[in-house]
């Protein structure tokens, strides 16, 4: 590949939308590997994320932003503020929506946002697998009485309709130059860092209902002996009620999500893992700025 050819391209993509309307499987599915955590809860993602998609036209930056929502919390002021900040540092947005007729207060929102910027917006209407085709129109044409999209794309991050097509549409408004990083990239996380999302995700989605937002995770030890890596890692809730639930009865709720934890992280790491999990209350983490920042969420990076 050369990066030098006076037709490559490179430049970065920001992944804005509500939350739960598939943001990080868009961002999976587009790198062929999971880095970014999905969950059927809103705001799952607290970050902001960058995975790489090279090839041989060009190189795409995506970050995938926390979900643009009315903030409750520190913790959602954080996550807002580094959505907001994405806009204004990017080549190019994709806004993603569900296929909708109606435009509701969280989109209108977003296009409020979006109105005062002049990077380039391209419309992602995602989900197109749960409508019929002839449906799609309308809810095209709904969005594009709203605001002048670069470009309209109809895709399905879960079942991959329509990726190449998207991919192609990205290109086109990134500018020249070489790539940003080296081909085997495929994201700037610290592994600890994915780990920790990985075994996150398996809280939120073996808890369904039971527990709020209220959980993160920290990584106390991780070691390579051979072909084995250890381990050892803390899942953080807000109350002693939530630790309860968490552990389970004899802990067969924390061994579940152990046990779904590790399949994911031997297929990222390429060894086995042996995991061991403990859950610790820090009552009102959300709210405390030091908390936060000791969990990974830093309060310079959002401003």
């Amino acid at each position: 590949m050369n990066d030098q050819n006076d037709q490559y391209r490179s430049g970065f993509a920001a992944l804005i939308g509500r939350p739960n309307v598939g943001k990080s499987t868009l961002m999976n599915a587009l790198i062929g590997q999971k880095i970014a955590i999905t969950s059927n809860k809103p705001q799952t993602t607290r970050n902001r994320i960058q995975t790489v998609y090279t090839s041989q036209e060009g190189q795409i930056v995506f970050v995938d932003t926390p979900g643009i929502h009315k903030s409750k919390n520190r913790l959602g002021d954080y996550m807002v503020n580094v959505a907001q900040r994405s806009l204004k540092e990017v080549d190019v947005i994709l806004w993603l929506v569900e296929p909708s007729g109606f435009i509701g207060a969280g989109e209108r929102h977003i296009l409020d946002q979006l109105g005062r910027l002049n990077t380039p917006v391209i419309l992602v209407i995602n989900k197109i697998d749960t409508v019929k085709r002839q449906e799609l129109l309308g809810f095209i044409d709904t969005y594009r009485k709203e605001m002048d999209f670069e470009e309209i794309v109809p895709v399905s991050a879960l079942k991959r309709d329509n990726l190449e097509e998207l991919i192609k549409c990205i290109m086109r408004y990134l500018p020249y130059g070489p790539a940003f990083f080296d081909e085997d990239t495929i994201t700037d996380q610290p592994e600890r860092q994915i780990v920790a999302e990985l075994i996150r995700e398996k809280a939120l989605r073996r808890l369904e209902e039971e527990i709020p937002h209220g959980v993160a995770v920290t990584i106390e030890r991780m070691k390579r002996r051979r072909n084995i890596v250890d381990i050892e890692a803390t899942i953080i809730c807000e109350k002693d009620s939530h630790k309860g639930i968490i552990i389970g009865k004899q802990g067969s709720m924390l061994k579940k999500i152990g046990t779904d934890a590790r399949a994911d992280i031997e297929d990222m790491l390429g060894s086995q893992v042996n995991l061991q999990l403990w859950v610790k209350v820090k009552k009102d983490w959300r709210d405390s700025d030091f908390l936060l920042k000791n969990f990974g969420y830093n309060q310079r990076e959002s401003e």
